[in-house]
Protein backbone atom coordinates (compact mmCIF):
# COMPACT_ATOMS: atom_id res chain seq x y z
CA UNK A 1 0.00 0.00 0.00
CA UNK A 2 1.54 3.45 -0.81
CA UNK A 3 1.42 6.72 0.61
CA UNK A 4 0.31 9.70 -0.42
CA UNK A 5 3.53 10.76 -1.21
CA UNK A 6 4.20 7.57 -3.31
CA UNK A 7 6.34 5.77 -0.57
CA UNK A 8 5.18 2.46 1.11
CA UNK A 9 3.39 2.89 4.49
CA UNK A 10 6.57 1.31 5.93
CA UNK A 11 9.07 4.20 4.17
CA UNK A 12 6.65 6.76 5.22
CA UNK A 13 7.35 5.92 9.05
CA UNK A 14 10.82 5.28 8.55
CA UNK A 15 10.88 8.62 6.88
CA UNK A 16 8.48 10.34 9.74
CA UNK A 17 10.62 8.69 12.59
CA UNK A 18 13.74 9.77 10.80
CA UNK A 19 12.23 13.71 10.36
CA UNK A 20 11.83 13.69 14.67
CA UNK A 21 15.44 12.55 14.93
CA UNK A 22 16.93 15.47 12.79
CA UNK A 23 14.22 17.78 14.58
CA UNK A 24 14.85 17.15 17.78
CA UNK A 25 17.73 19.10 19.08
CA UNK A 26 20.88 17.24 20.37
CA UNK A 27 20.99 16.31 24.52
CA UNK A 28 23.75 18.85 25.13
CA UNK A 29 21.49 21.66 24.14
CA UNK A 30 18.47 20.42 25.70
CA UNK A 31 20.30 20.72 28.70
CA UNK A 32 21.56 24.11 27.79
CA UNK A 33 17.93 25.36 27.30
CA UNK A 34 17.08 23.59 30.27
CA UNK A 35 19.07 25.79 32.11
CA UNK A 36 18.76 28.66 30.61
CA UNK A 37 15.16 28.41 30.80
CA UNK A 38 15.91 27.68 34.91
CA UNK A 39 17.96 30.52 35.56
CA UNK A 40 15.33 32.81 33.78
CA UNK A 41 12.59 31.66 35.63
CA UNK A 42 14.79 32.33 39.26
CA UNK A 43 16.02 35.60 38.36
CA UNK A 44 12.51 36.94 37.48
CA UNK A 45 11.15 35.39 40.86
CA UNK A 46 13.62 36.84 42.59
CA UNK A 47 13.14 40.49 41.54
CA UNK A 48 9.23 39.81 42.15
CA UNK A 49 9.39 38.27 45.38
CA UNK A 50 11.74 41.10 46.66
CA UNK A 51 9.46 43.79 45.13
CA UNK A 52 6.02 42.30 46.24
CA UNK A 53 6.57 39.69 48.15
CA UNK A 54 5.90 35.80 48.47
CA UNK A 55 2.28 35.79 48.44
CA UNK A 56 1.50 38.77 46.25
CA UNK A 57 3.67 36.83 43.33
CA UNK A 58 2.10 34.56 41.07
CA UNK A 59 3.08 32.23 38.63
CA UNK A 60 1.73 33.53 35.92
CA UNK A 61 3.43 36.95 36.83
CA UNK A 62 6.92 35.26 37.12
CA UNK A 63 6.55 33.68 33.60
CA UNK A 64 5.56 36.81 32.09
CA UNK A 65 8.58 38.36 33.71
CA UNK A 66 10.52 35.46 32.55
CA UNK A 67 9.32 36.10 28.90
CA UNK A 68 8.16 32.25 28.86
CA UNK A 69 4.91 30.45 29.03
CA UNK A 70 2.98 29.36 32.35
CA UNK A 71 3.98 25.39 31.56
CA UNK A 72 7.40 26.02 31.38
CA UNK A 73 7.72 27.51 34.50
CA UNK A 74 6.37 24.03 35.72
CA UNK A 75 8.20 21.93 33.54
CA UNK A 76 10.84 23.22 35.55
CA UNK A 77 9.63 23.86 39.41
CA UNK A 78 6.68 22.56 40.62
CA UNK A 79 5.41 25.16 42.97
CA UNK A 80 6.07 28.52 43.73
CA UNK A 81 7.73 27.44 46.97
CA UNK A 82 10.10 25.55 45.39
CA UNK A 83 11.23 28.76 43.10
CA UNK A 84 11.76 30.50 46.73
CA UNK A 85 13.57 28.00 48.15
CA UNK A 86 16.17 27.64 45.32
CA UNK A 87 16.67 31.23 45.33
CA UNK A 88 17.37 30.93 48.84
CA UNK A 89 19.44 27.72 48.91
CA UNK A 90 21.92 29.65 46.40
CA UNK A 91 22.19 33.26 47.95
CA UNK A 92 22.60 31.28 51.46
CA UNK A 93 25.37 28.99 49.34
CA UNK A 94 27.88 31.85 50.02
CA UNK A 95 26.65 32.93 53.22
CA UNK A 96 27.58 29.49 55.14
CA UNK A 97 30.67 29.57 53.06
CA UNK A 98 31.88 32.47 54.82
CA UNK A 99 30.72 31.18 58.59
CA UNK A 100 32.29 27.82 57.87
CA UNK A 101 35.63 30.00 57.55
CA UNK A 102 34.62 32.95 60.29
CA UNK A 103 32.89 30.49 63.15
CA UNK A 104 36.09 28.25 64.44
CA UNK A 105 37.68 31.29 64.39
CA UNK A 106 35.24 33.30 66.82
CA UNK A 107 36.27 34.13 70.80
CA UNK A 108 34.59 35.01 73.87
CA UNK A 109 31.98 33.48 75.45
CA UNK A 110 29.09 31.49 74.19
CA UNK A 111 26.85 34.29 74.05
CA UNK A 112 29.67 36.35 72.14
CA UNK A 113 29.97 34.10 69.45
CA UNK A 114 25.93 33.47 69.42
CA UNK A 115 25.83 37.31 69.02
CA UNK A 116 28.69 37.11 66.34
CA UNK A 117 26.76 34.46 64.03
CA UNK A 118 23.59 36.58 64.41
CA UNK A 119 24.77 39.36 63.27
CA UNK A 120 26.63 38.50 60.52
CA UNK A 121 23.38 36.98 59.68
CA UNK A 122 21.66 40.07 59.89
CA UNK A 123 24.29 42.34 57.88
CA UNK A 124 23.90 39.49 55.00
CA UNK A 125 20.02 39.51 54.82
CA UNK A 126 20.14 43.99 55.10
CA UNK A 127 21.31 43.57 51.37
CA UNK A 128 17.63 41.54 50.34
CA UNK A 129 15.19 41.92 52.95
CA UNK A 130 11.87 42.30 51.14
CA UNK A 131 13.53 38.67 49.95
CA UNK A 132 14.07 37.12 52.83
CA UNK A 133 10.73 38.10 54.62
CA UNK A 134 9.42 36.14 51.82
CA UNK A 135 11.42 33.36 52.44
CA UNK A 136 9.82 33.45 56.31
CA UNK A 137 6.10 34.28 55.39
CA UNK A 138 6.79 31.15 52.86
CA UNK A 139 7.22 29.12 56.14
CA UNK A 140 3.48 30.01 56.79
CA UNK A 141 2.27 28.50 53.86
CA UNK A 142 0.55 25.41 54.90
CA UNK A 143 -0.21 24.11 50.67
CA UNK A 144 3.94 24.02 50.26
CA UNK A 145 5.08 20.91 48.75
CA UNK A 146 7.47 18.40 51.37
CA UNK A 147 9.83 19.12 48.29
CA UNK A 148 9.97 23.21 49.24
CA UNK A 149 12.80 24.08 52.04
CA UNK A 150 11.31 27.51 53.56
CA UNK A 151 12.62 29.37 56.35
CA UNK A 152 12.77 26.73 59.60
CA UNK A 153 13.53 23.95 57.29
CA UNK A 154 17.27 25.50 57.19
CA UNK A 155 19.62 22.76 58.63
CA UNK A 156 22.79 24.69 58.14
CA UNK A 157 21.81 27.40 60.22
CA UNK A 158 20.67 24.73 62.88
CA UNK A 159 23.84 22.83 62.90
CA UNK A 160 25.65 26.41 63.37
CA UNK A 161 24.09 27.50 65.97
CA UNK A 162 23.64 23.31 67.84
CA UNK A 163 27.46 23.22 67.49
CA UNK A 164 28.11 26.70 69.00
CA UNK A 165 25.92 25.52 72.46
CA UNK A 166 27.58 21.64 72.57
CA UNK A 167 30.93 23.60 72.43
CA UNK A 168 29.92 26.36 75.46
CA UNK A 169 28.93 22.91 76.97
CA UNK A 170 32.07 21.51 76.72
CA UNK A 171 34.20 24.69 77.62
CA UNK A 172 31.91 24.48 81.06
CA UNK A 173 30.67 27.98 79.87
CA UNK A 174 26.78 25.84 79.51
CA UNK A 175 24.77 23.96 81.50
CA UNK A 176 25.11 20.50 80.49
CA UNK A 177 21.99 19.59 81.65
CA UNK A 178 20.91 21.80 78.62
CA UNK A 179 18.81 20.55 75.91
CA UNK A 180 20.51 21.71 72.84
CA UNK A 181 17.43 21.88 70.48
CA UNK A 182 15.77 24.05 72.76
CA UNK A 183 18.35 26.48 72.90
CA UNK A 184 18.61 26.06 69.17
CA UNK A 185 14.80 26.67 68.57
CA UNK A 186 14.56 30.18 71.41
CA UNK A 187 17.10 31.53 69.39
CA UNK A 188 15.77 30.89 66.29
CA UNK A 189 12.69 31.78 66.98
CA UNK A 190 13.60 35.51 68.49
CA UNK A 191 15.65 36.03 65.00
CA UNK A 192 12.84 35.43 62.64
CA UNK A 193 10.43 37.53 65.12
CA UNK A 194 12.91 40.46 65.17
CA UNK A 195 12.52 40.96 61.37
CA UNK A 196 9.25 42.74 61.97
CA UNK A 197 11.01 45.77 62.46
CA UNK A 198 12.07 45.46 59.01
CA UNK A 199 9.39 44.65 57.71
CA UNK A 200 6.81 47.49 60.11
CA UNK A 201 9.60 49.89 60.95
CA UNK A 202 12.02 49.79 57.68
CA UNK A 203 14.61 48.99 60.34
CA UNK A 204 18.52 48.28 59.11
CA UNK A 205 20.55 45.43 60.00
CA UNK A 206 22.53 47.53 63.24
CA UNK A 207 18.69 48.60 64.40
CA UNK A 208 17.96 44.58 64.50
CA UNK A 209 21.36 43.52 65.55
CA UNK A 210 21.13 45.59 68.74
CA UNK A 211 17.84 43.75 69.78
CA UNK A 212 19.15 40.56 68.48
CA UNK A 213 22.25 41.18 70.96
CA UNK A 214 19.62 41.83 74.08
CA UNK A 215 17.52 38.82 73.18
CA UNK A 216 20.56 36.91 72.89
CA UNK A 217 21.52 38.12 76.51
CA UNK A 218 18.74 37.12 78.03
CA UNK A 219 18.47 33.53 76.53
CA UNK A 220 21.80 32.91 77.86
CA UNK A 221 21.09 33.55 81.58
CA UNK A 222 18.99 31.03 81.01
CA UNK A 223 21.68 28.54 80.16
CA UNK A 224 24.91 29.89 81.27
CA UNK A 225 26.69 27.22 84.10
CA UNK A 226 25.81 28.57 87.21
Amino acid sequence: MASPEGLSLDQARLAEVSTSFVAAPPSGARQSQKEATRKRVIDAARELFDRQGYQGTTIREIARQAGISVGSVFTTFASKGEILSQIMEDRLDGLYGELDQVVPNLRGSTADRLRSIFAIHFSFEARRTRLFLAHIAAAYDWTLSSAARPMGRNQKLVGIIRDCIVKGIAENDVDPNLDPQLAVDLLRAAYVWIYRMAALDGADAEAMTEVMDRQIGLIASGFQRR
